[in-house]
């Protein structure tokens, strides 16, 4: 059997699907985003005489879940989800100056075929049930934050709809938080995780169950650097020849969610615990800036947290000169 490579643009209500076949050429359809579109999907490939197939998609938000969970399952197929900037890289070196979902999706194809990305598996169903309540429980505190900025300045005929709605966020708020405790307590490798990450100082109840919906199985990166890179707290540096010397930056391709979590937990490991306070001293005694000694311990929070997570022990302080 001769394996066929599969591009797919994902959108909240459909994928684009671009089928690069041995000859070169693309054969494409458009299906809906959901589990009937799937289905659709799996029978127009097996028309297609596609037994063996190696399936290409960015991770745009969450809409790609659905499909790479079904296709993962089909024997004979292998999911690869990659990083929306290794597609966007990879139209640049080809110098693609068209942009519509079916070249997007022809474009993925291809990139499928000439670099075989690494193959995607799914988490755990405690772990995505986890990551889907904690992505719930941000997003149910941003409404909040946004109802309460608009109370401050609303006409006198809305602030009673405001208040309401703020009494219905407080109340899902705490319904969500428990629902995280107990989902957490209730699942003995995700309980036993738990504990672990809890011996850091500075990572909080809440900060510790989005480390775990993204890092409970730390087998999935390579080290340490990898874990870093996830979330785009990776360094980026810019220069050239003699005269570019550019800043060194994180690179911010990764999980932006990731980024803002971990925030305001280094700036209390920083400024409120012995190892944190001993780190913020070494790195400015080196003459490193404020911003650039959190975003390193934003980066320094996952290596200790992959670490404790990796070797299944808890954090030692004496590792840390602390």
């Amino acid at each position: 059997m001769t394996q066929i490579f599969l591009g797919i643009d994902v959108a909240k209500n459909k994928l684009d699907c671009a089928l690069l076949m041995p000859n070169g050429k693309f054969r494409s359809k458009v299906v809906a985003n959901s589990k009937k579109g799937f289905e659709d999907l799996r029978i127009w490939l097996g028309k297609q005489g596609v037994d063996l197939c190696h399936v290409c998609m960015e991770a745009t938000g969450i809409y790609w879940e659905g499909v790479a969970e079904f296709l993962v399952t089909i024997p004979g197929f292998t999911v690869s989800v990659v990083n929306p900037a290794q597609i966007k890289s990879f139209g640049a070196s080809k110098m693609v100056r068209t942009k519509t979902d079916k070249v997007d999706a022809q474009l993925i194809a291809e990139f499928c075929a000439e670099r075989h990305p690494v193959p995607w598996q799914p988490a755990p169903v405690a772990v995505q049930s986890l990551r889907a309540l904690v992505t719930r429980l941000d997003a149910l505190q941003a409404m909040r934050t946004q109802e309460s900025n608009r109370l401050d300045v609303a006409s006198s005929i809305t602030q009673e709809g405001i208040t309401s709605h703020l009494k219905w966020l407080d109340d899902e708020i705490i319904q969500v938080t428990k629902l995280i405790k107990n989902h957490v307590d209730s699942d003995p490798d995700l309980h036993d995780k738990q504990q672990l990450l809890d011996s850091v100082p500075g990572l909080g109840e809440r900060t510790i169950a989005i480390l775990l919906a993204f890092y409970a199985q730390p087998d999935r990166f390579g080290n340490a650097r990898q874990a870093v890179a996830f979330a785009g707290l990776d360094p980026r540096q810019h220069e050239s020849g003699s005269s570019v010397r550019g800043k060194p930056r994180i690179s911010k391709v990764g999980h932006a969610f990731l980024r803002k979590a971990l925030y305001m937990p280094a700036m209390v490991t920083l400024y409120k615990t012995k190892w944190g306070k001993k780190f913020y001293e070494r790195l400015a005694a080196s003459g490193k800036s404020p911003m650039v000694i959190i975003c390193a311990m934003m980066r320094k929070l996952i290596h200790v947290a992959f670490g404790v997570l990796k070797s299944g022990k808890k954090f030692d302080p004496a590792l840390h000169g602390a």
